[in-house]
């Protein structure tokens, strides 16, 4: 009789997967059958540490020729994703990878492409699209609470020092991409997802106030979206400061500040600001990476044969929009017409 659980493949076995495979645990429906890495001792200690016994295998080859693996969770550096996620999509098997999805236009082109014509399941990790405070706007949103939105404003802080458990890749334009990609990208979704529109055009810049980085690891940019709104998101990476994420949104009929709300619907005669008793995105680790609601809600969308919010289809529009960004940049606040070329 065939398995009833879907069989779950780890791809990297660094601090991220460790997390997810936390969360994968928690899912009934699924269990983890493999977890891989290019050094085979570390992928031994998170199996251990995951308290199971499965495959430890070194290569992604070997994981994509076990019939036994119907999910691949890719959680290697930033760079591999793309070519990682391309090969699991040819293979046939359901992905999640981590962000960024890819690095550059062509790679991301060449996984969009690969994920349509294999008509896999996909779901990129825009983990904060599970924060519990940010699930709160979404819904605030949704339900029409301040209106139409005409601003709206993201920003990701978040030092990140060379005694980084990851900084030799962080740090490094050809493995990290950019600030946008690798962080910041986070802002530049969640004002896509708010939104719910695309971008048209946008103007940044950027500054380096030290050599830790081979690119720019602060930059601001603003952006206009087709239906009107405009936006402003930021990454600073070399803030001297906790980590922090800021959302903001100004509608015709009410505004959002974080889990604060003023809303000429909601609250008639209001006389001050609405206060939410809820988890923001800087609480700690635990609560601004809610990936057991990020894995539990892809293990749905597979059971039940649909799509997710947050496919890599999907995150491909937030990383073009992240890499317009780098270009704006790169020509020193030039606005950049999107969709890229």
């Amino acid at each position: 009789m065939s398995d009833p659980q879907l069989g779950v493949a780890i791809h990297g076995a660094g601090w991220v997967a460790g997390a997810h495979g936390q969360s994968w645990l928690k899912q009934p429906q699924v269990r983890i059958v493999s977890i891989s890495d290019v050094d085979r001792q570390r992928a031994e200690r998170l199996a251990a540490q995951l308290g199971i016994q499965c495959a430890i295998r070194q290569t992604l080859e070997e994981v994509l020729g076990d019939p036994a693996v119907q999910i691949v969770d890719i959680c290697t550096p930033s760079h591999l994703h793309a070519p990682q996620a391309i090969q699991a999509a040819q293979a046939g098997k359901h992905i999640l990878v981590e962000k960024p999805i890819a690095l550059t236009l062509q790679d991301l082109r060449r996984l969009e492409e690969a994920i349509q014509q294999a008509g896999v399941k996909s779901l990129a990790s825009f983990v904060l699209r599970w924060n519990p405070m940010v699930q709160t706007i979404h819904r605030l949103v949704q339900s029409g609470a301040i209106g139409r939105i005409f601003y709206a404003e993201a920003d990701y802080w978040h030092n990140i020092p060379s005694s980084h458990h990851a900084w030799p890749l962080h740090s490094r334009r050809a493995t990290a991409g950019s600030a946008m990609l690798l962080a910041g990208c986070h802002a530049v979704d969640m004002v896509r997802w708010l939104l719910a529109d695309q971008a048209e055009e946008v103007s940044a810049v950027g500054n380096t106030p030290s050599a830790r980085f081979e690119y720019p690891p602060n930059v601001v940019a603003w952006i206009r979206f087709r239906g009107g709104a405009v936006a402003k998101v930021s990454v600073l990476l070399d803030c001297h400061m906790p980590y922090t994420f800021q959302v903001e949104l100004a509608g015709t009929e009410g505004t959002i500040r974080q889990n604060r709300i003023w809303s000429d619907r909601l609250f008639p005669g209001q006389t001050g600001w609405t206060t939410v008793p809820t988890v923001l995105p800087d609480s700690a680790d635990v609560h601004h990476h809610p990936f057991d609601a990020e894995i539990a809600h892809f293990v749905r969308c597979i059971v039940e044969d649909r799509q997710s919010h947050c496919t890599i289809a999907d995150a491909a529009r937030s990383h073009e929009l992240c890499l317009a960004i780098d270009r704006s940049v790169a020509q020193g606040g030039q606005p950049v017409r999107l969709p890229l070329e």
